[in-house]
């Protein structure tokens, strides 16, 4: 008991002495706690000296802890709801407004009796301007941003006003000096804007900026001076969003830049301006195209920069057309060279992308390389006539399947995928050709052409590891079997046609002769096109057996399926005796080999539904 006793007197001990520092602690950094006797509760008995077999050690001087931090995750901020907005941005807007609409009243009652001249109304809108801007001031250090905003924009649309009216409505100032008083205002505006960290602000820049031009027209045609400023404007504009993560900004300098040219174009292009209007687009379309690349990135950007991309995508389709625009008067070779340079320019851009941008901004590279692809698509029918464009799309469509396969891109793959559409679609919808030979011409070319590349564009799918991709090339395959068909079918077609031609020519008028050759010429080309679909489906079922591949067997079925009804129900009906028993023979021979191969079993396909019928037998639940 003697050594329970003292093992317990020096846990008690231990935890004064552990309480002392507890407190000595609370007290160096401000807070109250308990006293050290209530440490172990009601029945703790009074301090006792330890024992002289247990000395208690003196405490080690503990250094003070610092001041208790402020909590490190500040509560989230309220959402304004929808009274809370009403109340603080909309009826101040609304009542600056009704106090600026009164003001307004009151000087045109003032200015209608004369009571203020010319230039102390001029005087008196640039002092208020002043004031205003300066009195938002006192709003903004209380902490009332937004209301301290609306009033800046209030005070600077005032300076604005002002200097115009003292430049168009009085002749007061010359437009040099009118000029020079914007942009000082325009500058002081984004300086504050930067020096306040306020988009908004920079926002009311830009559109003052841009409105310069418009306030101070004149008139005449001086189109390097404003195109100059625009340039310069818009330059600024991408200065600022390097520094600032205000990409909106750029989309308000675009609109800008677009509306003062088209409202220039509009009125004085001329033919004779095509070197300075084509250089100074030229120099729009650089500027916003590398805006995106330039620009600060916001922290909470979204995975997707929808708004580059936009802007990406909307520059170079606005600056293709003004060079269309302008070259269509020209010179139509000239355009097509200036698609396929501006491919090159994006081409170049998705390249500068990569290691510049962020991941998240792999859809901008992605748009380049689509622009460059649509640009080029574009050049060929700019350039080419005829059956041409659509050997340019086809080649265009095999080049890029190569070059996707190079390096490994599937997004190159599926425009190929789209180009190689184009043309197949426009081989068999709007090429007319005219053709003297059979199968040794140009349309059979083309033919080989697209089947080529489709066959091109199966084998390549077949590599990649996506059902989608497996599912193109099997598309790509029935494509290449269908245009083997049509293309025959339009020889067979032709051929005909050229021979029922020839056996009309020398002959003055109708002849039961002639109609009766004709009619002959008919029943032949439609057994002809009988036997050319049993040839294909034959073909088409020896390569299925011979790969072993149901895909292409499913295809010779199908076709000989739509011979067997073309010959019972057309052929029996159309054809005279010779063709009609030829039909049925050559027609019954194929399907008795077909179906003698498929009772010899070569391909082993009832062992294998017998083994797919065990397996099902095995996972039931009666097994």
């Amino acid at each position: 008991m003697n050594s329970q006793e003292s093992d317990l007197q020096s846990l008690r001990a231990l935890v004064r002495d552990l309480a002392a520092r507890v407190e000595r602690l609370e007290r160096e950094i401000g807070m109250q706690g308990p006293a050290p006797g209530h440490v172990l509760g009601a029945h703790t008995q009074p301090s006792t000296a330890p024992p002289p077999h247990q000395p208690v050690s003196h405490p080690l001087p503990v250094p003070p802890l610092p001041p208790a931090p402020a909590a490190q995750f500040a509560a989230p901020a309220p959402e304004i709801d929808l009274e809370s907005r009403i109340g603080s941005h909309w009826l101040n807007r609304i009542g600056i407004s009704a106090v600026l609409i009164g003001v307004s009243y009151f000087l045109k009652f003032a200015f209608d009796n004369n009571w203020i001249g010319p230039t102390g109304r001029v005087s008196i809108g640039l002092l208020a301007g002043i004031a205003v801007v300066v009195w938002s001031e006192t709003f903004r250090t209380r902490g009332y941003k937004v209301f301290s905003y609306s009033l800046k924009a209030v005070g600077v649309g005032v300076l604005y006003l002002s200097l115009w009216a003292a430049f168009q409505m009085y002749g007061l100032i010359p437009s040099g000096v009118a000029f020079l008083a914007m942009v000082i205002v325009t500058a002081s505006t984004a300086t504050l804007a930067i020096k306040q960290d306020a988009e908004i602000l920079a926002a009311i820049a830009l559109t003052g900026g841009f409105s310069t031009p418009l306030l101070l027209s004149t008139g005449q045609n001086r189109e390097i001076q404003l195109f100059l400023y625009v340039a310069l404007l818009s330059a600024a504009s991408v200065a600022l969003v390097v520094f600032k993560p205000w990409r909106r900004l750029l989309v308000l300098s675009y609109a800008g830049t677009l509306v003062l040219y088209c409202a220039w174009y509009s009125e004085y292009y001329r033919r004779d301006e095509f070197a300075v209007t084509f250089t100074f687009a030229t120099l729009f379309f650089a500027i916003f195209a590398a805006a995106p690349l330039l620009s600060k990135i916001p922290e909470e950007a979204a995975p997707l920069p929808y708004l580059a991309a936009a802007l990406t995508f909307i520059n170079t389709g606005v600056y293709f057309l003004q060079a269309y625009a302008m070259f269509e008067e020209i010179d139509k070779l000239a355009m097509a060279w200036f698609a396929l340079a501006l491919a090159a320019v994006h081409i170049g851009l998705s390249h500068i992308i990569r290691p510049r941008e962020p991941a998240n901004a792999e859809p901008l590279r992605l748009l380049h390389l689509a622009l460059a692809v649509a640009l080029i698509t574009i050049a060929i029918p700019i350039r080419l006539d005829g059956h041409w464009i659509t050997v340019g799309w086809l080649v265009e469509a095999g080049v890029l399947l190569w070059v996707a396969d190079r390096i490994a891109a599937r997004f190159l793959h599926y425009l190929a995928a789209a180009a190689l559409a184009l043309g197949v679609v426009r081989l068999l919808a709007f090429d007319d050709f005219i053709v003297d030979t059979v199968l040794l011409n140009s349309r059979m070319a083309t033919y080989v052409l697209a089947m080529a590349v489709l066959a091109l564009l199966a084998w390549f799918s077949m590599k990649r590891e996506t059902d989608f991709d497996r599912q193109l090339a099997a598309v790509a395959v029935l494509a290449v079997s269908a245009l083997a068909l049509a293309g025959l079918s339009r020889e067979i077609g032709d051929y005909y046609a050229r021979q029922t031609s020839a056996s009309g020519n020398g002959v003055a008028r109708w002849s039961p002769a002639m109609a009766l050759e004709r009619t002959r010429l008919v029943i032949a080309r439609d057994f002809t096109y009988s036997a050319l679909w049993m040839a294909y489906g034959a073909l088409l079922m020896v390569i299925g057996f011979w790969r072993k591949s149901a895909f292409f067997r499913w295809q010779a079925l199908f076709l000989i399926a739509a011979t067997i009804v073309k010959v019972f129900i057309y052929d029996v009906s159309q054809l005279d005796r010779g063709y009609r028993i030829l039909s049925f023979m050559i027609l019954g021979v194929l399907l008795l080999a077909v179906s003698f191969v498929y009772q010899k079993d070569w391909l082993k396909l009832s062992s294998q539904q017998a083994k797919r019928d065990g397996n099902n037998k095995e996972g039931s639940p009666q097994s």
